[in-house]
C-alpha cells in the first residue's frame, strides 16, 4: 500500500497516481467488469447496423450497385462474424428482443437488461450517424418501413413471425438439450439471411428494435417505429413460451453462458445443464 502523505506534494501525487492510474488498471484486468460486456454490445450492434442500414443507404448513394438479395444476406453474414468474435464476452445479443428473451428464460440477469439495451441503441445510432455523414444521404433509406402495399398491422405481424423464428433459433442453439457450440453462429446468421430473402418485401425484416431505432433517430423519422418494437417483442415472448414447452425452464449452465458470455457467468440453476 502506498504510504499516504497529507502535506507534501509527493504524497499528493502518490495518492492521485493510485486512485487515477493503479486502481483503474486493476479494474481493467478484472473480467467481472460489466463495461466489457457493454462495449461488446455497442461494437457488435454498430457493425450490424453499418451493414443492415448501409445496404439501403448505399443503394441510394450508388444506384444499381446493391441488389436486394445482397442487402438482406449481408446482415446475416455480419451477425455470424460478430457472434464468433464477441459471443464469449457479452453473449452477442445485438437486439433488445433477444436480451428480453434470454431474461425471460432465466439465462440473463434482469439487472443487466437496461445497460444492454442502452448499449444496443447507442451502437445502432452511432452507425446510422456515421453512414449518413460518409454517404451524404438520409438514414431514412437505411431504416425499416412497411411496404407501400402493406398496412402497418401486416408489417407488425410479419415482424412478430420473423422474430419468433429468430429467437427460437437463438434459444435452441443456446440450450443444453441441443447445444451446437460456435456453429450456432451459422444457424443464427443463416436464419437472418433466409428471413430477409423471404420477408423483406413486407416489413424490411428488422426483427430488432435497435436496428431500426438508429436510422430513425439519425433521420428523426419515427413514423412507423412502433411496428419494429411491438412486432419483435411479441415474437420474442412467443419464442420463450415455445422454448419452455420444448425444453422446460432455462437458467442452466450452457444457456446462461450463451446468454451472458464466459466472463463471470451467473447460473440461476447450477444443477441444470
Amino acid at each position: 500500500m502506498i504510504k499516504q502523505d497529507s502535506t507534501g506534494l509527493t504524497g499528493r501525487f502518490e495518492r492521485w497516481f493510485e486512485v487515477e492510474v493503479v486502481d483503474p488498471m486493476a479494474d481493467f484486468q478484472n473480467p467481472q467488469q460489466e463495461w466489457r460486456r457493454l462495449f461488446a454490445e455497442v461494437l457488435g450492434t454498430f457493425l450490424l447496423v453499418v451493414v443492415a442500414a448501409g445496404g439501403g443507404m448505399m443503394s441510394q448513394a450508388y444506384p444499381g450497385q446493391i441488389s436486394r438479395a445482397a442487402a438482406v444476406v449481408a446482415p446475416g453474414l455480419m451477425v455470424m462474424g460478430i457472434i464468433l468474435a464477441t459471443g464469449k464476452v457479452s453473449g452477442a445479443h445485438l437486439n433488445p428482443a433477444v436480451t428480453l428473451a434470454f431474461s425471460l428464460r432465466g439465462d440473463f440477469p434482469w439487472r443487466r437488461v437496461p445497460g444492454y439495451i442502452i448499449a444496443q441503441l447507442a451502437g445502432a445510432t452511432l452507425a446510422a450517424l456515421l453512414l449518413q455523414a460518409i454517404l451524404g444521404v438520409s438514414a431514412t433509406y437505411g431504416s425499416n418501413y412497411p411496404a407501400a402495399e402493406a398496412t402497418a398491422v401486416q408489417a407488425y405481424w410479419m415482424e412478430a413471425l420473423l422474430t419468433f423464428g429468430l429467437v427460437s433459433v437463438i434459444l435452441g442453439t443456446a440450450s443444453g438439450a441441443q447445444n451446437i457450440g460456435v456453429t450456432g453462429a451459422i444457424a443464427v446468421g443463416g436464419y437472418i439471411a433466409l428471413a430477409g430473402l423471404w420477408g423483406s418485401p413486407v416489413s424490411g425484416t428488422s426483427m430488432n428494435p435497435a436496428r431500426t431505432f438508429g436510422p430513425d433517430l439519425a433521420s428523426l423519422d419515427f413514423s412507423a417505429y412502433w411496428v419494429y418494437v411491438a412486432g419483435p417483442l411479441t415474437g420474442a415472448v412467443g419464442a420463450v413460451i415455445v422454448a419452455f414447452v420444448l425444453r422446460g425452464y432455462g437458467g442452466g449452465r450452457i444457456g446462461s453462458e450463451a446468454a451472458q458470455g464466459a466472463l463471470d457467468t451467473e447460473v440461476g440453476r447450477p444443477d441444470k445443464i
